[in-house]
Order: structure tokens, then sequence, then C-alpha cells
């Protein structure tokens, strides 16, 4: 049996939706040099597709398309599936609960759905840190979630319908829950979500930077290559077999502290413009030593390193349009902010 035949017999077949996009784009980097066969699924709706591996199948279109998925599966018959997909502005989600749940929760479960009928190996989802709501942190996995928006509501439904998937159909499954990333390949043109592609992009184009409130919430910023790695590979360690970590740094800044950051790494210095408080956790960050133990993690990265190096590539990137969300659903008590052209 030549050499080719048997790569192909042993080549595990991977689903990454949302693979366009920020988190989804490094995990389909490393799966591919792990040898997986790559099948991306992603709308655009927020990446790009020149961030997808050369070496990775492409195809436009939702997890909400229920026909499109169920094609998928037929044609592939993959091994795993990481689900990276979602509409991720927690502070939004408040304003567009029919976008968020048909997106986060409904889309989820046309995967989940297909994943029992085809005895997938394994469901890799990333959730968030946003389930646990106003809980003290630092978040354990241990606690009971309370979440405070329909984003973080639609993300623990899906944990939830995992479990009963797992008791009732044995779909194994494991979940991240990570926060903050920010990274290369970051949408820097979302002023929804991603604070720190944001200030990147209004210091780029001379503009003050927003802030809600007095900018002492805080925060633990995650790099990316502390994220990813973890994610792609865990369908090899059996201990994360149906089980839930939370990912990411460890230290918390203020947001104040974070613009002061990437002005330095940026080089460039812009006033700070507080804008009215919006209805946000003050204090969110986890405890990570499940996932250390689990997954032998070392040292993250500081802030300062990782900011520099998202730094670097935004320069080259460039600034980004923000293109003005267009199917807010409720309008009461909506930030003026998110109203602006």
């Amino acid at each position: 049996m030549s050499n080719i035949v048997v790569k192909l017999i042993f080549m595990k077949i991977s689903l990454v939706t949302g693979g366009a996009g920020f988190i989804g784009a490094h995990v389909v980097n490393h799966l591919v040099q792990m040898n997986h066969q790559v099948i991306v699924l992603d709308d655009l709706s927020g990446g790009f597709e020149n961030n997808v591996n050369p070496k990775a199948t492409f195809v436009k279109g939702s997890v909400t398309d229920e026909k499109l998925v169920q094609e998928l599966f037929e044609r592939y018959q993959f091994n795993y599936v990481y689900h990276l997909a979602a509409y991720a502005a927690e502070g939004l989600s408040h304003f567009i609960r029919r976008f968020n749940y048909n997106n986060n929760l409904i889309g989820s479960i046309n995967l989940i759905n297909e994943s029992i009928k085809h005895k997938i190996e394994r469901f890799v989802f990333t959730s968030s840190i946003a389930t646990y709501g106003a809980l003290t942190p630092p978040m354990k996995e241990d606690m009971h979630p309370q979440p405070e928006d329909p984003y973080g509501v639609a993300k623990y439904a899906v944990e939830l319908d995992l479990k009963t998937a797992h008791e009732m159909f044995g779909l194994n499954y494991t979940i991240f829950r990570p926060h903050n990333v920010y990274g290369e390949y970051q949408n820097t043109g979302d002023k929804y979500r991603n604070v720190i592609g944001i200030f990147m992009n209004q210091l780029m184009q001379g503009k003050p930077l927003s802030v809600f409130g007095d900018g002492l919430q805080t925060r633990a910023f995650s790099y990316i290559d502390d994220v990813a790695p973890y994610i792609a590979n865990c369908v090899n360690i059996p201990a994360s077999e149906n089980e839930i970590f939370n990912i990411g740094a460890d230290q918390e800044y203020t947001v104040l502290e974070l613009a002061e950051t990437i002005q330095k790494a940026m080089g460039i210095n812009q006033p700070v413009k507080h804008l009215e408080a919006r209805n946000e956790v003050v204090h969110a960050h986890a405890d990570h030593s499940k996932a250390r133990k689990t997954f032998n993690i070392s040292q993250p990265v500081s802030l300062q390193e990782g900011i520099e190096k998202m730094a670097n590539w935004a320069k080259v990137v460039g600034t980004r349009e923000s293109e003005k969300f267009k199917n807010i659903e409720i309008t009461e008590k909506l930030p003026p902010f998110w109203l602006e052209d």
C-alpha cells in the first residue's frame, strides 16, 4: 500500500465553523499542522476569506443553513467538529436577541444534530466567560453559571445541550470558555466587540479612544497563542473529553491600563473619550488551574508582548471601516455610540 493511501486512511477530517474569523483561523492553522483535512464553514459576516489557511477547503455559508450543514456532514464524514462560529458581541446581544439566538443557539443545534447522526468522535465548542455573568472572580468551572446577557445565555444553553446529547446519545465533547482574546486576524473594524482591535483602529484613524464609563472595569486579556493551540489539540488529550475548561490569561487589567499599553505599542497617543456607562459585568477573570494541569500549559504571553505582536500586524493591515449593524431589534437604552455611522 502506498504512503499516500496510508496517509489518506489515517488523516482526520475536521469541520471548523467560523474558520475565517479570528480564533477560528488560528485553530485551522494548528489543525493543518496536525495533518488534519480541514473544511472551513464561514459566512464571512465577521471574518475574511484570506484568513483561511490555503491548505483548508473553504465553504461560504452559515451554520443556520440546516440543509448546507447536512450536506457537508454527508459529503465529508467528519471525525471532529470545532464550533467557533458565533456573533460574539455581549453588550450588543441585548438589542439583537432574535439574531443572537438564531446564530449562536439554533445554528449550534444544527451542528449537534448532525454530529449525533454521524457519530463524530468529538464536538469541540468554544463557549465564553460570559456564561458566568457577574459571579465573583476568579471564575471557576465548578461555579453555577449565571449569564447576564443573551450572548452568555445562548452559550450556556449550548453547553447544556451538549451535556444532554452526551448522556442521551454518547456524543463526546470538550467545551472551552475563553475570554477577551486578541491577536492577529482580529477584525479591528468591528466597533461592537473586541476592545483591543477597536482601540488600535481608532488610533490609526486619529480618533480618541472610546471608553464606556470610568474605564476601571477589569478583564484578563488573552493572547491568541494561549488559546488556539489547546483548542485544536484537545481531541488528542483523553482527559479533556466531556469536560469544560476556562482558558486564557491570568492577570487582569483595567480598560484604562489597556488603553495606555496599546498607545505605547502603536506609538500613537490620543485622548480617552468617556462614554456613558453601559450594562456590563464590571470585573471578570477566570481561574485556569484545570486547563494548565490537563494541557500542560506554561507561562502565558504577557499583555505587553501580545499587544506589541498584534500592533505590528495591525500597522501592516491598516485601518478598517466599521460597518453599522443593520439588524438592531431594540433601540431602547441602546448606547448612542452604536448608532453612529
